[in-house]
């Protein structure tokens, strides 16, 4: 029945037959076959879900590091084996045709990985939810390493557009830049109007997460920015044709890439503008779906969504939503603000003041004036409070505040307008509670709370790992693939001979497979006995990549001076980009490279030591990369790693982390 399908779609995409059809044109049909099955089952969600009146989740998020979804869709399908049946008997491999599918350039690191991991796991719960995030063309960026430096160069995934994805331009959005606002009376209240502004359309493209053995289909909700103009004819008539597009322009670069070089006003202003472009989009059409589901009364609102900030990113959601209660919806402010209060919920996702993002208030309030007004009115009422409570504490007061010293603090706007404040780790929300937001603690010990990361086995393991799989589903079952509890009952097995020499068989499997790999992109041959040592992860120098590299030269300076130095093999892989703004990690990347080239060229220490440098650190690299790891360096400077989920990953597959 696939088959058959498959060969009527390659007719009718490329107008030819199977046996005539190019590798990437069949990879093409099998997506475009398996997006319809996926849009169905779709369809089916929403049906079962008409007249659900729960509460629904809104997962705000600037990344979500997806992965590839074909191989995903399959599992999630039940139609891995026999899709793979099919390529056989038509001379093809599944896993080499998957290699046709980029990566969705939507993410970098592991706040976009988690935010991806939730949402197969609310789907493969049963949870209804939506994730809300920015369609960006060029994603991050592709890593190339020229000569050991790492040079950035656009990454067009959406080139040959994506089958996973559905536009939907009728749910468009308008969202507002600059101007003034306006105030004048009217019905015996204050009424605010925004004049002079710039419009941006905000288009929607959903892209349908399955869960595993699920009826729920969730959405991922991406905008993509478009001109409310397209080309200015008077201009073009003229012969001034780059005049002509320049509104299209400066309108759409806002959802070009995903974090902008920052280090100049015009890099913050664009971040600025993509944070607000994507959450009030989002905002827009949450409140516009609540009123045609439940009508004008806003009182149950948060009774029927919840709105969730992904780090401080999405900060702005809750003025916006203060915005369309108060403008639009003509609530009083204590009405709208008990809503807003009780909608929102917030993960802190770092401790690095760095991160902690603060705007200059003169860029926020000429970038979003209205917002700026509501803002100021939130921070006013905050301090006011603070002063009943600690009287005569400037100090303090100061120190909370939303706006200080010229500058919107997100973080702290994020814990005034929330319900719920959580770390990702158990340390993690220790130190927030009692060192960065000790103060936000004392004031409102009731929002703090702790929800440790996770990941989604079903990538990580089910889909990376098969022989391994396998071998779990031989000796236990399937029933972990839902229930990760039940990957225990594998201990009994843990003084087996036989289940150990099958583990390992797995394991030297996977590491032949990752060798070929590094030799056919890197050129190095390294050997599948040594002990591959991996670090993977974004390039910082809080994690540390530089300490592990010079552990690196240690053991080859003790390998020089003692010939008879008792090492086993090792191999050294790393995998990291550096933000195009971060000299200092690019420096590293650098040195790295450097030590490899002359560890790997010295037959004096007899292949004793590789080093590797993976280009383009990806998801479906790490799939790769992680099941054939035997040593995880989990390294970051102690109370500054959040919670790194890649351990998690690693540990899943065997290695020690």
């Amino acid at each position: 029945m696939f088959r058959v399908a498959l060969e009527t779609k390659v007719q009718r995409m490329f107008g030819r037959s199977i046996r005539g059809a190019s590798d990437d044109q069949i990879f093409q049909a099998i997506s475009q076959v398996v997006s319809d099955l996926v849009k169905e089952q779709r369809a089916y969600s929403r049906e079962l879900m008409r007249g659900h009146h729960g509460k629904e989740l809104y997962y705000l998020s600037m990344e979500f590091l997806m992965g590839r979804a074909l191989g995903n869709n399959l599992i999630n399908l039940g139609l891995e084996d026999l899709v793979a049946e099919v390529c056989v008997e038509l001379g093809l491999e599944l896993g080499e045709l998957q290699e046709s599918e980029p990566d969705p350039g939507l993410g970098n690191g592991g706040l976009g990985r988690l935010a991806a991991c939730f949402m197969d796991s609310l789907a493969s719960l049963g949870y209804k939810a939506t994730g809300c995030g920015i369609r960006y063309e060029y994603g991050l960026f592709q890593q190339k390493i020229i000569d050991g430096y790492q040079v950035e160069v656009s990454d067009p995934w959406l080139e040959n557009g994506s089958s996973w994805e559905i536009a939907l331009p009728e749910e468009t959005e308008i969202v507002k830049f600059g101007g003034f606002v306006e105030v004048t009376e009217g019905d015996g209240r204050l009424v605010y109007e925004h004049k002079g502004y710039q419009s941006v359309r905000a288009v929607p493209y959903e892209m349908p997460i399955l869960g595993y053995d699920s009826d729920v289909v969730n959405s991922l909700r991406l905008w993509a920015a478009r001109a409310t103009k397209h080309l200015d004819m008077s201009l073009f008539g003229q012969g001034k044709y780059l005049d002509a597009l320049e509104e299209k322009e400066l309108a759409e670069v806002i959802s070009k890439v995903l974090y902008p070089d920052d280090n100049h006003p015009e890099g913050k202003a664009l971040r600025l503008k993509q944070q607000y472009f994507f959450v009030s989009a989002s905002i827009q059409s949450i409140v516009r779906k609540y009123r045609n589901q439940y009508g004008a009364d806003f009182a149950e609102f948060p009774e029927h969504v919840v709105v969730h900030i992904n780090d401080t990113h999405p900060a702005l959601a809750i003025p916006e939503l203060m915005r369309i209660l108060l403008d639009e919806e003509g609530l009083d402010w204590d009405q709208a603000w008990k809503i807003t209060k009780s909608t929102f919920a917030y993960t802190n996702h770092t401790i690095l003041e760095e991160a902690l993002e603060r705007w200059p208030e003169g860029l926020f309030r000429d970038l979003l004036p209205r917002l700026w007004d509501i803002v100021y009115e939130i921070n006013e009422r905050f301090c006011a409070s603070l002063w009943d409570r600690y009287p005569g504490d400037w100090d303090k007061i100061s120190r909370m505040s939303i706006i200080a010293h010229h500058e919107v603090k997100m973080a702290h706007l994020c814990i005034v307008g929330s319900f719920s404040i959580n770390g990702v780790a158990q340390l993690h929300s220790q130190i927030l509670k009692e060192q960065v937001f000790a103060e936000f603690a004392e004031f409102y010990p009731e929002k703090f709370t702790n929800v440790t990361n996770g990941v989604t086995f079903r990538r990580f393991l089910l889909k990376a790992n098969k022989g391994l799989s396998e071998l779990l589903a031989d000796r236990i079952g399937t029933g972990w693939i839902k229930k990760p509890e039940e990957l225990k009952k594998f201990l009994a097995y843990q003084d087996d001979r036989g289940a150990q020499e099958v583990l390992a068989h797995i394991r030297h499997s996977n590491k032949v497979a990752l060798a070929k790999y590094i030799y056919d992109h890197n050129h190095v041959r390294v050997d599948p006995n040594s002990i591959f040592d991996v670090q993977i992860k974004r390039l910082h120098e809080y994690k540390r990549q530089l300490l592990n590299i010079l552990h690196v030269l240690y053991l080859y300076n003790r390998l020089l001076e003692d010939p008879d130095f008792a090492m086993h093999p090792r191999t050294f892989i790393f995998g990291a980009k550096a933000a195009p703004g971060y000299g200092m990690a690019k420096l590293i990347i650098k040195l790295i490279h450097d030590v490899g080239e002359r560890i790997n060229n010295d037959r004096n220490i007899e292949d004793k030591l590789k080093v590797v440098f993976l280009e383009n650190y990806r998801v479906s690299l790490a799939e790769v990369i992680i099941p054939a790891s035997d040593v995880s360096e989990q390294i970051s400077t102690a109370g500054k790693e959040a919670s790194g989920t890649g351990n998690m990953k690693f540990m899943l597959n065997g290695a020690l982390t």
